[in-house]
């Protein structure tokens, strides 16, 4: 089936020339109506069902120009093709600021018709490439306000997430030291305390995660100094006393922040309990940036690596550092011109974008 042939409303006092038009658009593929002023053609608009209009300029009652404007403030106003007998382009300029689709000169003896079919099918052309580029800004706007509302959804309840995980993580690490205090063995004491911290150094992340307004990225200075702080209030934050973090302000993701935490707590911890045989000592731990590199290290004055290991030492410290190294692709290693114990961890500031590896040939 055939599309049904546009509706042209002609809006002209001149009756005669109103026939010619009819006759000669329809022969053009346009069904007409004819309405004899400005007031008729608003009231046929109000009905519906016009896809065009053909505006007159000079009409009694309301001219050509104040019926633009009203046919402008009608909702889903078709397009008007603004026609007049005169020759001034400052009508042509007004009608075309006021809204008009087109201006066409018009003659009495109808050889307008053909320019007029021409600009009543532009101007259809027209409004209806506007009428869908607005229904898809409309939609990219639907589009993008289901988008932020997901995304906030979403926001709140990874903020509620880390929440509850952090909350669960800070009771687990309350009960650990409270049964390092209640301890009277001293290993026992020393291996819930290192429970203790590495349950901290993660819960701390998600301390700061559901504080934050980014739960993309940790501020790596801050989350630092929370952590030495929960090590002071440990079992053996008397043996903190001296404990110190000079740190520059640093963005990084949580997961990298859990792991760097758990170096710090392994390191300090480890400084703690060999560094000073006879009682508490200063520890450092310093953050800084070379270049694209990320630099940490934890040092103090005590006895340095070549004394003898305590032989309550289980290894399971180093072996902690070595895997959290590996997540962060870091370097760890001693600087001997340290005249106790420093360890140094290099990594870079940007995580690294695995390869995508290739499909095997079979």
């Amino acid at each position: 089936m055939s599309p049904a042939a546009p509706t042209l409303l002609y809006i002209d006092d001149d009756a005669a020339l109103a026939r010619l038009v009819e006759r000669g658009l329809k022969r053009l593929g346009l069904t007409v109506e004819h309405a004899p002023d400005g007031s008729a053609g608003l009231l046929r608009l109000q009905r519906g069902g016009i896809d065009v209009v053909a505006l007159d300029q000079h009409m009694p009652g309301l001219d050509g120009l104040e019926t633009l404007e009203r046919i402008m403030a009608l909702p889903d106003a078709p397009p008007v093709v603004f026609v007049t007998a005169s020759q001034d382009s400052k009508i042509a300029v007004t009608a075309l600021k006021a809204g008009a689709a087109d201006y066409l000169v018009k003659d009495v003896q109808g050889e307008f018709i053909p320019l007029l079919q021409v600009a009543a099918e532009g101007a259809l052309r027209q409004s209806r490439l506007q009428k869908a580029r607005d229904e898809a800004e409309a939609e990219v706007r639907a589009s993008r306000d289901r988008y932020a509302a997901l995304a906030a959804e979403r926001e709140v309840l990874l903020r509620e997430v880390n929440h509850r995980v952090g909350n669960s993580l800070q009771i687990i690490a309350s009960l650990l030291h409270l049964q390092a205090n209640s301890s009277t063995q001293d290993d026992v004491k020393a291996a819930l305390t290192n429970a203790m911290g590495r349950v901290a150094a993660v819960a701390q992340v998600h301390r700061r995660l559901y504080t934050s307004q980014d739960l993309k990225s940790v501020l790596l200075n801050q989350y630092l100094d929370s952590l030495l702080d929960d090590l002071r209030r440990s079992a053996e934050g008397n043996r903190m006393s001296r404990l110190t973090l000079k740190a520059v302000p640093v963005e990084i993701d949580p997961d990298r922040a859990v792991a760097i935490g758990i170096v710090v707590n392994e390191l300090v911890m480890n400084a703690v309990k060999y560094a000073y045989p006879d009682g508490p000592g200063p520890i450092h731990v310093e953050l800084k940036l070379a270049g694209d590199e990320i630099v940490l290290s934890i040092a103090d004055d005590g006895v340095g690596l070549n004394a003898t290991s305590d032989p309550r030492s289980t290894g399971m410290g180093q072996r902690i550092v070595s895997a959290m190294a590996t997540k962060l692709d870091a370097t760890v290693e001693p600087d001997p011109t340290h005249a106790g114990t420093k360890i140094v961890v290099r990594f870079r500031l940007t995580k690294d974008v695995p390869k995508p590896v290739a499909a095997a040939v079979g």
